[in-house]
């Protein structure tokens, strides 16, 4: 059993994702915030990877995007 990643977001971290997703010219920056904003509403690398994303990914690739956030930001 995979352990569930929590990532907590502060009121300025959700808006700069959310523009980030809505609003950023390269598209791969776009889709690393969405993927970051589903896990910070609960869901799983797994849910993330396979269904949340224009094209699957794997949930290892979701959890390296959440560790490299947190270390260094979008």
């Amino acid at each position: 059993m995979s352990r569930r990643l929590h990532l907590h977001l502060t009121d300025e971290q959700r808006r700069e994702l959310t523009g980030a997703r809505d609003r950023h010219p390269k598209p791969y920056v776009r889709e690393k915030a969405a993927a970051l904003l589903k896990i910070a509403d609960g869901q799983t690398a797994k849910q993330v990877a396979q269904q949340g994303l224009l094209r699957a990914r794997r949930p290892q690739t979701v959890c390296l995007w959440v560790k490299r956030y947190l270390q260094q930001g979008l």
